[in-house]
């Protein structure tokens, strides 16, 4: 705990006296095209799941926010989730993925709800005799893969189509740039804001968040019945640990927090503040932050937008 505080102290000092502690989305990230159309194409098949319902895309809307805006996502036979669908946009730039950092990176991500019970219900011996039935399936894998069809080139193509998830030329990130007149005065202040109330010693890096694990009711407590990282390390320490998420394309994304019970981006400003920072925000301040958060919206990736699909070629 004392780590921790020391922790967002030196962040929250470090931030007044440096340049930016966010930096912009890299405007052409790597990655390996033809195997991100595979992913794609598995990202978007049913087949994945037990009964052929659901599939990556039915909890993650690539083109509104990267989730499902529901408080929780449905499963195989109309089951429930306990948390809410975190974005997949820009996590190529997360330490970890899951609200619980149970997963180390997208490939080890992928393969959670192929095997969740209430998620897709199903496993790899099951979806490879489905991929081994249909012939472009064998053979774009057996291009691109040595060893063809298997689980662990399964969550490979899929990481690898993640990759390219990413939403670069928000407004702030031109801002970033140098192009200074990309915010208005109230954005700028909302920014000005959110670094001096310290919302930037958790929310900083490429990511403006993903980059640790934090504890939710830090100042105030947060009434949840779920535990966190302490249901995966069973460290006392640990309890109402979550992953920080992602402010970009935040205005997409609602409702908010690994439970989905707040519903609008004024909520969640309003409960971080009192949860996390402790401070006594006026009224213009948090409409300012607000605006700034709008800033933080950038484009849709460019493989959504491409018909060109050819592994082949």
């Amino acid at each position: 705990m004392y780590r921790k505080i020391i922790f967002i102290c030196f962040i929250t000092v470090l931030s007044l006296f440096s340049k930016e502690l966010i930096t912009p989305i890299p405007l052409n990230p790597d990655f390996n095209y033809k195997k991100a159309l595979l992913g794609k194409k598995l990202f978007f098949d049913k087949k994945l799941s037990h009964d052929n319902t659901i599939s990556c895309a039915s909890c993650h809307f690539i083109e509104d926010g990267g989730d499902d805006n529901l408080p929780v996502s449905f499963g195989i036979d109309g089951k429930t989730g306990t948390r809410n669908s975190p974005t997949v946009l820009n996590a190529r730039y997360n330490a970890t993925q899951f609200w619980d950092g149970s997963a180390k990176n997208l490939a080890d991500q992928a393969k959670g709800p192929i095997h969740n019970p209430v998620e897709m219900g199903s496993n790899f011996e099951e979806v490879i005799l489905k991929l081994k039935k249909e012939k472009d399936y064998v053979n774009e894998f057996s291009l691109l893969y040595k060893n063809g069809i298997s689980g662990l080139n399964i969550t490979d193509a899929i990481a690898e189509f993640e990759k390219t998830l990413t939403t670069p030329n928000s407004r702030f990130d031109k801002f970033l740039r140098g192009y200074t007149k990309a915010l208005t005065q109230d954005e700028f202040n909302g920014y000005k804001a959110f670094k001096e109330y310290g919302c930037i010693s958790c929310h900083n890096g490429i990511n403006i968040g993903g980059n640790l694990l934090q504890k939710i009711g830090v100042l105030e407590y947060y009434s949840t019945d779920d535990f966190g990282r302490f249901n995966i390390t069973k460290d006392s320490n640990d309890k109402f640990y979550f992953k920080v998420p992602s402010l970009r394309n935040i205005e997409l994304t609602a409702p908010y927090f690994h439970d989905g019970q707040t519903k609008t981006l004024k909520d969640a400003v309003e409960k971080m503040i009192k949860h996390q920072i402790g401070y006594l925000l006026e009224d213009k301040e948090v409409e300012n932050i607000i605006k700034f958060l709008k800033t933080l919206t950038g484009d849709t990736p460019k493989i959504i937008k491409d018909t060109n699909e050819k592994i082949n070629n």
